[in-house]
């Protein structure tokens, strides 16, 4: 199975759109990255925890843990309600931090989630 990792940082829209010309540029000279990564961006730390919570944190963790199952195994394992570990699921796929499989069931498939956090300007 091949490794794969997630890259989650925290920038502003401009310095994004400036990484993606300079990579397109680069594609256009037909110099392609070693190793493709996934990413997800956020503007700034705050939208970074709305999204990130501890409980969610936690689901990730015992998720990856324990491989693929269903939202309702899921809820059992973390002594949650069903509709919240559900609503966490479906913002978590939303971002890319976790996914549906063709047999309905949800997995984390990263073996390393990397975060930034850049402290002062």
């Amino acid at each position: 199975m091949t490794e794969r990792n997630f890259q989650v940082d925290i920038k502003s829209h401009d310095k994004i759109m400036g990484e993606l010309t300079d990579l397109a540029r680069q594609i256009d000279k037909g110099n392609y990255p070693d190793k493709p990564f996934e990413r997800v961006y956020f503007n700034d730390a705050k939208t970074f925890f709305r999204h990130i919570t501890p409980r969610r944190f936690d689901l990730l963790e015992e998720l990856h843990r324990h491989g693929e199952m269903s939202i309702k195994a899921l809820a059992r394992l973390l002594k949650r309600n069903y509709k919240n570990v559900y609503d966490d699921v479906k913002a978590l796929e939303e971002i890319g931090l976790t996914e549906r499989q063709e047999n309905g069931l949800y997995s984390v498939p990263w073996d390393e989630v990397q975060t930034t956090f850049k402290l002062a300007a």
